[in-house]
């Protein structure tokens, strides 16, 4: 037989690619279906980490996710989910229901490939316009205010950053520029000096688990939340869950059990629901690397209930009980870690430098801690959400927001009353702090102890 004929392939990818446009994605945006729900019908060629770039694409667009059913034996992709706004009103905008379809295709098209990213505890990556800074290491108070003055005495720039916290462990994803330029820093000397000085900090003297900074000349371009997921499951912070205390909300209820007759491990999860909650699991099982075969999810007077089907991507399904445990205990840290306790503070000001070092030396001197962060630029506006607790994790008074107010000495809107402790299974209250104060260049490192 002549080996001239047929394609050959130098590579998966391109055989991958290959596949993918002979079998392009095929997506359906049903609203007349449903009274309560706009349909989103995907399908599509399966390979492993595709539910998640769908899932991804969805609650990229501030959507909601109300019921989904999952199903992709065969290797074909075949999904249905019931979306929703932010309101549950089902989506009327053209423009957004053409993006829906648009940015899916794009997703799970020939040149669109999910690769997750191995980069762990401190991380320097260049673009052409920014770097991008990852840290994971041991919350503790004044962390935040120390890692903004390093950065900020080596002239960096933050334009955005994530920060979580969960269980005494912190991670944050930043993308900073050379001060002077507005563009990314590429002078090695100086990229290595912010390394060696953030990785101190990050060990913090004795501290049994600390953290090293790696230094990369890629490119970054994992999607933030889900990089922070990862970068949190390297770090370990599933172990040793702290125990319920009294007032807070209930532990998720994650079960794992074996249905032998198909060799599916079947995961259940019934919790209090929330946004981007089927994000978060997904990604978890993802990481894991767990396929997804089939699913169903619902979500109805606040609570959210989950069910998967899954083998690992070698085939099998959970084989051990240490295996079991260990799922278990990664999605209740997935659950959990976007749990934002405290008083949410948001900050709308121009941009300008100096901001949110000067605000987090607030925040520590009014004895706060910081549990969850977005930093964001907007043109020159800088718009900046804190959740804070007490540095002992007691709530936040009148007393302290008050003091607050007066530190920042400039216009404050203030909307929502910080809540006794046994009203806090509701909503956060939300402050709304709007100033013309200093630049943000520093805070987007992470925050205080829990």
């Amino acid at each position: 037989m002549d080996e001239g004929y047929g394609p050959t392939w130098d590579s998966d990818d391109e055989y991958d690619n290959f596949i993918r446009k002979m079998n392009p994605p095929r997506i359906v945006i049903d609203n007349e279906s449903s009274a309560e729900a706009t349909i989103v019908r995907v399908d599509s060629a399966n390979e492993y980490g595709i539910l998640l770039e769908v899932i991804q694409v969805i609650i990229d667009l501030n959507l909601v996710i109300s019921k989904a059913y999952i199903t992709s034996d065969g290797g074909w992709f075949m999904d249905v989910f019931n979306v929703t706004d932010k309101e549950g009103k089902k989506i009327k905008d053209e423009a957004t229901l053409s993006q829906i379809e648009d940015y899916i295709r794009k997703s799970l098209g020939a040149d669109s490939r999910y690769i997750p990213s191995r980069r762990r505890s401190v991380d320097v990556a260049a673009t052409a316009d920014h770097n991008v800074i990852e840290l994971t290491g041991t919350d503790r108070p004044g962390l935040l205010s120390e890692v903004s003055a390093v950065l900020a005495s080596l002239k960096f720039n933050v334009v955005s950053a994530e920060i979580w916290t969960h269980n005494t462990r912190a991670a944050a994803v930043m993308r900073v520029t050379d001060e002077d330029t507005g563009l990314a820093v590429m002078d090695a000397e100086r990229l290595e000096r912010i390394r060696e000085k953030l990785s101190y900090l990050l060990r913090g003297g004795n501290l049994s688990r600390g953290a090293a900074m790696a230094l990369s000349s890629g490119t970054a371009t994992m999607h933030t939340e889900r990089r922070l997921h990862k970068m949190m499951l390297d770090d370990c912070d599933y172990e040793q869950l702290q125990r319920q205390a009294p007032g807070q909300s209930q532990r998720p209820n994650v079960t794992v059990r074996n249905w032998n007759d198909k060799d599916y491990s079947v995961v259940t999860i019934r919790c209090k629901d929330r946004s981007k909650l089927l994000f978060d699991t997904v990604c978890t099982l993802t990481d894991l690397q767990y396929v997804v075969f089939h699913a169903n999810i619902d979500a109805k007077d606040n609570q959210a209930y989950q069910e998967f089907y899954v083998r690992h991507v070698n085939g099998s399904p959970m084989n051990t009980e240490t295996e079991r445990l260990r799922v278990i205990q990664c999605l209740e840290a997935a659950i959990e870690r976007r749990v934002s306790e405290g008083v949410k503070l948001e900050l709308c000001t121009n941009d300008k430098v100096g901001l949110l070092s000067e605000v987090t030396r607030i925040f520590r001197e009014n004895s706060l801690t910081v549990t969850r962060a977005e930093v964001t630029t907007r043109g020159r506006m800088a718009v900046n959400t804190f959740y804070v607790r007490g540095s002992t994790g007691e709530d936040v008074d009148q007393k302290a927001i008050d003091s607050i107010r007066q530190a920042i000495g400039h216009s404050l809107q203030v909307k929502g009353q910080p809540e006794p402790q046994e009203a806090q299974k509701k909503e956060s209250p939300t402050w709304f702090l709007f100033a013309n104060l200093f630049r943000p260049r520093s805070l987007y490192s992470f925050g205080f102890m829990r």
